[in-house]
């Protein structure tokens, strides 16, 4: 007849002493309670684990910070997976595994996971503007948190108070970012979907509008005003530069020096580096060349035709033009990205081509095999485009002078 096991009681626990040396004290069905000589007490449960029949133990905690109830309770959670032919001890520590990465695979850390692909798709100042964006709106308050605890009701009451600051286009650039996160999360496996698809809905649409610019008849005060404002001469042969090569801030305040070509009078901007991410050439007016010789004296000993005040070795900030125009009053009026405006204004009323507007201010064209025809054979043509641009930049400058003609006229007189 077998021997039965006696259960234990908790005056039994409670009141077991220690010993010379350790011993057990057993309460049935593979549960006993270990007593050590030091006093501590220690719920282990012993049984054949499955498929090997090898005899194991597993610890249920101490006591009586586990009491006799709880670890009662826990051997039959331990038997019920023995009944599946689960190993109860490997089952705990995959589980513990699972909570510790989950509890690693923070949303900062998975952020920047994602950030490393993504800003090879970019260029390195929209790069910068992504990752900038996250790190002060997102990252303090949600970034801690593991990926799998980052809810819908949490990141809209993180961007609640941007967007009663109606900051709307700002939360909208936020919540395309935030979601681009979750994807990469779902696509690596750390998600099964993704919780925030639906934020965007939470909030009001920000008004669709344009850069801040004026009127190609108002090209002549702007021109007055960047005479006489009060800034570095490279803020103001860069803000020229880009009116006279219809680029965008960040491209006009990135240019190289080994992307100039003076003989042939081309600028050759790498896909890096453009918003489209697809390479762009530039034909270079008399004037634009003229800003380039101006600057040489300054530039010369930088990789970058517009440097930065503090070092030659990084390019101005794409922001300086914005501040130096906000400065001479046209805050809310003009933007840097809004000079673009003016040239193609006057280039439509001119009646020019559109297509070759389009094609000069590096606008793409969706038909691939169109553009890289026109490309081609719009250069010439926008060479005559950016001439007569030029011209009307310079014309518009009488009696104020631009650095351009200035520098031309030097140069003419050397």
């Amino acid at each position: 007849m077998a021997r039965t096991t006696k259960p234990l009681t908790n005056t039994e626990v409670k009141q077991a002493k220690p010993k010379d040396k350790e011993y057990n004290l057993a309460d049935g069905a593979g549960l006993f309670l270990r007593i050590k000589p030091n006093g501590t007490k220690s719920w282990l449960f012993n049984f054949s684990a499955p498929y090997t029949k090898k005899r194991t133990n597993i610890s249920f905690g101490a006591y009586p910070d586990v009491s006799l109830a709880e670890a009662r309770r826990q051997k039959e959670e331990a038997r019920v997976l023995l009944a599946q032919m689960i190993d109860p001890k490997a089952h705990r520590d995959e589980l513990q595994g699972s909570e510790e990465k989950k509890a690693g695979n923070t949303l900062e850390r998975i952020t920047y996971q994602w950030f490393e692909l993504k800003k090879k798709k970019v260029t390195p100042g929209y790069a910068d503007n992504i990752i900038r964006s996250l790190e002060n709106h997102i990252l303090p308050k949600l970034g801690r948190y593991p990926i799998t605890e980052i809810t819908a009701p949490r990141a809209i009451a993180v961007m609640k108070p941007m967007a009663d600051q109606n900051k709307l286009e700002s939360v909208k650039r936020l919540n395309q970012r935030l979601n681009e996160v979750m994807v990469y999360a779902v696509n690596t496996g750390l998600l099964t979907a993704n919780p925030l698809a639906g934020i965007r809905h939470a909030f009001d649409h920000p008004q669709k509008g344009h850069m801040p610019s004026i009127a190609p008849s108002e090209l002549p005060q702007l021109m007055l005003d960047l005479n006489h404002a009060s800034i570095q001469l490279t803020t103001r042969c860069l803000i020229e530069w880009q009116l006279h090569t219809m680029t965008r801030p960040g491209e006009a305040a990135g240019t190289r020096w080994d992307e100039i070509d003076m003989d042939e009078g081309l600028w050759s901007i790498s896909a890096e580096r453009m918003k489209m991410r697809r390479g762009h050439v530039i034909p270079l007016t008399s004037q634009a060349l003229a800003l380039l010789e101006v600057m040489r004296p300054i530039s010369s000993n930088s990789e970058y035709v517009f440097p930065s005040a503090s070092t030659l070795k990084k390019h101005i900030n794409e922001s300086t033009a914005n501040v130096a125009l906000k400065r001479m009053g046209y805050g809310g009026r003009l933007v840097a990205h809004g000079m673009r405006s003016i040239a193609s204004t006057a280039l439509n009323e001119q009646g020019f081509d559109a297509d070759v507007i389009e094609s000069a201010l590096a606008h793409v064209d969706k038909n691939e095999v169109r553009a890289a025809y026109n490309r081609a054979q719009y250069l010439e043509r926008r060479r005559a485009v950016m001439e007569w641009w030029s011209d009307r930049i310079e014309l518009s400058s009488r009696g104020s002078l631009s650095v351009a003609s200035l520098g031309a006229s030097l140069e003419a007189y050397s």
